[in-house]
């Protein structure tokens, strides 16, 4: 069997490509290894809708969407003490919203089907078939041999397929992390909304930094759904050997602490779940993203940008996707001079701009103290400052008091800010 096209994965990159294709008239087959498109999928749970709305505008018409979020929250949290500081918009705008990714994955497998393209799920794709040439002409799972002109590598952060084929290094433990990941259902919406100060179907973005991940680079998160909330944790890889508690019981020590406890009271667990994710972004990139009869998209290219309180993934991969699909229309013949253009559409758009912009930034996300002195400093500052005994103090004691406490150097923290305001 031939198709014009093969992708390999059926998570936004790749459903974005083979919708995309499949409505301009190619045969397209998308080859997914989960039991349904979306089933391996695991986020925290925020999109971003700014580019969407110019490379996949049709998600404003039907697409799944639980709450618009219009509240932004950190919080430094300690075994005892806690700062949050929160930024909202009066206004009811629609520039990012929470989703189960299950939920909108399923929803794009829907739109390429309507145009066209064929998905098989329940299939491992081994390798990559190549002809005498070297041009890669196909894919292969088990004997059976499935030929296309052009394939989209979508298999996402574990990208097995290029590391097999020489094309991509197997990643440094540096360059992922590990995301941890509970869904709690509350007995009602109106419940959540009460515990969290939220207005009828406002949504949360709530990014934690120190307790959740004992202080190593990381962080927590909570992001509201409709009549649920996802919590969890993401920790880089290269520090479990320093956690003191394994990475899946750090989701239950978080959620059990006291200024967590109290929210998500009387929720159910709803779901549990696991998943890498690349923190390294363009750093993590395979030397090339285009090779005689390939393109590689999504996460599998290195394509998510962290900064630590924010993180984007699904837009980047959506782009990248329908950049893919435009490249394979324009080109000529599945030759890599030919499909250069994907790259050229890369550099034009947001995608490699944004990341270049951002490339120091996981550097930055991995220094331990930052996350130590941050989350134990400030927490200290404002508990000593807000706290009234026999001395009234100035935030000058306070901050001077804070970091006698705390050990932090107040020359060293300073560095790290400057640090953080250029590179995050």
């Amino acid at each position: 069997m031939k198709f014009d096209v093969a992708i390999v994965g059926a998570g936004p990159a790749g459903l974005a490509a083979a919708y995309k294709l499949a409505s301009a008239g190619f045969k397209v087959v998308v080859l997914e290894r989960g039991r349904e498109p979306g089933a391996k999928e695991l986020y925290g749970g925020r999109i971003y809708a700014y580019w969407l709305d110019k490379y996949l505008p049709e998600f404003r018409k039907d697409a799944p969407v639980d709450r618009w979020v219009r509240r932004e929250r950190v919080t430094f949290l300690t075994e005892d003490k806690a700062l949050t500081v929160e930024s909202a918009v009066v206004e009811k705008e629609k520039k990012s919203f929470v989703v189960p990714l299950v939920s909108f994955v399923s929803w794009m497998a829907k739109l390429a089907q309507s145009a066209g393209a064929k998905i098989v799920t329940e299939i491992t794709v081994d390798q990559f078939v190549k002809d005498e040439k070297g041009r890669i002409v196909g894919v292969q799972s088990g004997p059976d041999v499935l030929h296309a002109e052009y394939v989209i590598d979508a298999e996402g952060v574990n990208r097995l397929l290029l590391e097999r084929a020489g094309l991509a290094k197997k990643l440094e433990p540096e360059a992922v992390a590990v995301g941890v990941k509970e869904v709690l259902k509350f007995e009602n919406k109106k419940v959540l909304e009460e515990r969290l100060g939220l207005d009828e179907d406002e949504g949360l973005a709530w990014a934690f930094a120190g307790y959740p991940t004992e202080y190593l680079p990381g962080g927590g998160f909570i992001y509201t759904y409709k009549d649920a909330l996802a919590l969890g944790v993401v920790v880089y890889l290269r520090n479990w050997p320093k956690l003191k508690t394994p990475v899946y019981e750090l989701v239950e020590k978080f959620r059990l602490h006291p200024y967590v406890a109290q929210l998500v009271k009387g929720a159910t667990l709803q779901e549990y779940g696991g998943h890498m994710t690349p923190v390294a972004g363009i750093n993590m990139s395979p030397q090339r993203l285009y090779h005689d009869g390939l393109l590689i998209v999504g996460d599998a290219a290195g394509f998510l940008l962290h900064t630590g309180v924010l993180i984007r993934g699904v837009d980047f991969a959506i782009a990248s996707g329908v950049l893919a699909a435009d490249a394979v229309k324009e080109a000529r013949s599945p030759s890599a001079e030919d499909l250069y253009v994907y790259e050229r559409k890369l550099r034009s758009s947001f995608i490699l701009p944004q990341l270049e912009k951002f490339r120091h930034a996981d550097r930055l996300l991995s220094d331990e103290s930052l996350f130590r002195d941050l989350a134990l400093f400030s927490t200290e500052a404002a508990y000593r400052y807000f706290s009234i005994d026999e001395n009234h103090r100035t935030l000058f004691e306070a901050v001077r008091e804070a970091s006698k406490h705390t050990k932090v150097s107040l020359l060293k923290l300073m560095i790290n800010m400057i640090r953080m305001i250029r590179n995050l």
